[in-house]
């Protein structure tokens, strides 16, 4: 393959259509039980191998040096567990906002994983590749997995899903909310009991991070309010965005419009499986750019 090879891939969104927090480790993880969805919203990021071993960020994020990016590090990362010698210059396209409680991060971490270990021809299984993606943060398995789940420990025991795909609209305030803090928080209850995944499936569907961020974040308290007033209004991981789900588009859409004076709100599809691995798996090696 030639070493200017390219390609574009989807790194999408998800939401936590629930969030438990049931304990904490020594370490100061907090063990969880969650609900991931993927949604037909996405970062894409473009791969474009160099034979001269560096990894390079052509745009990097303001404010976030390329050192500590997390497709950055997540090619390092395949590098050093596969021992490939082929660097790789990244171009990512930013559409999921940071602070959004949607994996942006994550997902472009994974994207990266399971996009490079395409290119590269690493052949890393992909529970390899998960280990490797559990170090860089607790959401980046899943992405990596591609199947909508039900999550424990720290997010990285997972259960597939088959949920309905809904139509949801997201509010995305106007705030960054920080995990740590929110984590970190003194208000936040620690020690829920856990329930079961047929639990989830009769109606418990709280966050339990839900509280902390209304007390802190106004902007969420008010996004949360307007769109109650059209569905049942939920949080997604940390936050900031909060999502109603809908039968159809239409309804979706026609709630979406009358949200939209001054804020930012957007229409979404709900998919079981990501949009990543369909993607890859429609590739095949000729239709590399430049192989």
């Amino acid at each position: 393959m030639a070493t200017d090879a390219m390609l574009r891939l989807p790194a999408p969104a998800k939401l936590n259509l629930m969030l438990r927090i049931v304990g904490r480790r020594e370490d100061g993880y907090h063990l969880l039980q969650t609900v991931f969805q993927f949604i037909d919203r996405c970062d894409w990021i473009t791969l474009t191998t160099r034979g001269d071993g560096r990894v390079h960020l052509s745009n990097p994020l303001p404010g976030v040096p390329e050192e500590t990016d997390l497709t950055v590090r997540a090619a390092k990362a395949l590098q050093s567990a596969s021992g490939v010698s082929q660097g790789v210059t990244l171009t990512l396209e930013k559409h999921l906002p940071m602070g959004g409680g949607l994996g942006g991060g994550s997902s472009d971490a994974a994207t990266t994983l399971v996009g490079l270990n395409h290119l590269w021809q690493a052949g890393l299984s992909l529970e390899e590749l998960k280990a490797i993606g559990l170090k860089l943060g607790a959401d980046v398995p899943v992405f990596i997995q591609g199947q909508a789940a039900w999550a424990e420990g720290v997010g990285e025991h997972l259960t597939p899903l088959d949920l309905e795909e809904s139509w949801y609209v997201v509010i995305v305030p106007d705030c960054h909310v920080a995990t740590g803090a929110v984590f970190g928080s003194p208000h936040l209850t620690r020690d829920n009991p856990p329930i079961k995944i047929l639990d989830f499936f009769e109606g418990c569907r709280e966050n339990h991070c839900l509280r902390v961020v209304l007390d802190t974040y106004p902007q969420v308290a008010e996004a949360l309010d307007a769109l109650s007033k059209f569905g049942e209004a939920r949080l997604t991981g940390t936050g900031a965005c909060v999502f109603a789900a809908f039968d159809d588009e239409s309804q979706a859409q026609r709630a979406a419009a009358a949200l939209k004076s001054g804020r930012n709100v957007f229409v979404a599809r709900g998919v079981n499986r990501s949009r990543l691995h369909g993607h890859l798996e429609g590739l095949k090696d000729q239709e590399f750019i430049g192989a």
